[in-house]
């Protein structure tokens, strides 16, 4: 009787050993496999050109959270879905106002982040004037006249003097016309989430301890 006590004593706390231990594998795999995850599909936004801000878009969460659990799970996502997703698959955008979709160059600058449209132009008194397709050139324009050009590339509205003058005075281009818009796939996020799921396995093994941090 004394030697099956002291067996089945054993037998309980290797069992709780062991459960332990695939906790921890479990629970230190599936954080390898959501930060690898996060971190390579932020890795593709920065490659693709389009910056830390939407890279950062990307989080990842682990549950359950502060603890370990043999059903921990991890779960990747983006803050920014409508652009990700376009860049991810693939879309064509089309003007829901009016027949063109307007484009604003490089001299039209966003205010308190917000984007600049046409209308803001109208808003603020500055006329626009519409320069149709011409020979090469198959897309609209919309374009300001009487503005100048500072030393730091910005476009700028004249000033009355220089208006009378004359001196400096340019046309820029503001926004460029065009009926649609096609934003070609750039990220393959699918096929990195299905890497890093393939992985799992040996992530879980390699966060197995030995017998000595078990101890």
């Amino acid at each position: 009787m004394r030697l099956q006590a002291a067996m089945q004593g054993n037998l309980k706390a290797m069992m709780a050993a062991e459960v332990k231990a695939a906790e921890k594998a479990v629970s230190g795999g599936i954080q390898q496999a959501t930060d690898g995850l996060k971190n390579e599909l932020r890795g593709q936004v920065t490659g693709a050109g389009l910056g830390e801000r939407l890279a950062k878009s990307w989080r990842g969460e682990l549950y359950p959270k502060g603890g370990m659990s043999i059903n921990a799970a991890g779960f990747v996502y983006t803050k920014a879905p409508q652009i990700i997703g376009a860049f991810a698959y693939g879309v064509t955008i089309r003007s829901k106002l009016g027949r063109f979709l307007a484009i604003p160059t490089q001299y039209v600058t966003r205010r308190q982040n917000k984007k600049i449209t046409p209308a803001d132009f109208a808003e603020a008194g500055i006329p626009l004037r519409y320069v149709p397709p011409q020979g090469n050139r198959r897309v609209g324009l919309l374009v300001a006249d009487d503005f100048r050009i500072t030393s730091k590339g910005k476009a700028r509205v004249a000033s009355d003097r220089a208006k009378k003058t004359g001196r400096g005075l340019t046309t820029v281009v503001m926004f460029i016309l065009v009926p649609q818009a096609t934003l070609k796939k750039r990220f393959d996020i699918d096929s990195v989430a299905k890497k890093w799921i393939d992985r799992l396995p040996s992530l879980v093994t390699a966060s197995w301890p030995d017998e000595k941090e078990e101890k």
